[in-house]
């Protein structure tokens, strides 16, 4: 999980010519200077700018995998990334409220990460990351952060694959495994077609796939989606349509 945020401001540099002989050259080769070190300028402050980005949104229902968050009430979302330069190394930030009910007693979730991002080929890319799911508002003896370790391989911006596993799932000690597959596809008029399938595996029982079909498009700076979710879980935690306002910088 584009548009930039503005980190540096160009600086111009003068100088005034010393010796009198010096007055007719000097000017033309100040003029030549600030030519050739205004595009370098101006190009090492659009690096910097793009740098760091974020994104906020606001959606119908926050659905994870296939599964309800928010008790099937709005969400309000935000998050911000910083990247390293080209070193393909970035750090993130991302949250949103969530209801669990009354027993967990979570209002937000608050998840924090590390990856290295690097393009394999002209078509191919791969994403790495570790990710810190953090639940805030708990009640007491309802600790149920934990860490993911994700891999993440596209192809054309168009096909993913992905693959993330966390050792101890909710602070359970349960191994937990998911794999998933999904893609967007431009359908003409600005509009793009996305679809996944995912595949929870949990250590002991209780595995479920999910998916999702959707549709989205941008309007100026604000792209509006809607999708539909569902999963093979008994009971009604899923099967859904979703409407998201979205936009990033």
């Amino acid at each position: 999980m584009t548009n930039k945020l503005s980190l540096a401001l160009a600086a111009a540099l003068f100088a005034l010519p010393t010796f009198a002989f010096a007055q007719d050259t000097a000017p033309a080769a100040e003029e030549t200077m600030a030519a050739e070190e205004a595009p370098a300028e101006e190009k090492a402050a659009e690096e910097s700018e793009s740098n760091l980005s974020f994104n906020a949104s606001l959606v119908s229902d926050y659905v994870f995998r296939g599964i309800t968050q928010t008790d099937f009430d709005p969400a309000l979302q935000a998050g911000v990334d910083y990247s390293f330069g080209d070193s393909g190394f970035y750090i993130g930030g991302w949250g949103s409220n969530v209801d669990y009910g009354s027993t967990s007693g979570h209002d937000f979730e608050v998840d924090l990460y590390l990856g290295y991002n690097v393009d394999l080929s002209d078509d191919w890319n791969l994403d790495l990351n570790v990710t810190r799911y953090n639940y805030l508002g708990g009640n007491d003896g309802f600790d149920i952060d934990y860490s993911e370790f994700i891999g993440v391989v596209t192809y054309s911006e168009m096909l993913s694959f992905t693959v993330g596993y966390a050792p101890d799932y909710s602070n359970t000690g349960i191994n937990q495994l998911y794999l998933a597959v999904g893609g967007t596809w431009e359908v003409g008029n600005g509009f793009n077609l996305t679809a996944g399938l995912g595949h929870t595996d949990f250590e002991g029982g209780g595995n479920y796939n999910d998916w999702t079909l959707g549709v989205n498009r941008d309007f100026g700076a604000v792209n509006i989606g809607l999708n539909y979710y569902d999963t093979n879980i008994d009971g009604k935690v899923s099967d859904q349509i979703v409407l998201g306002f979205s936009i990033g910088g």
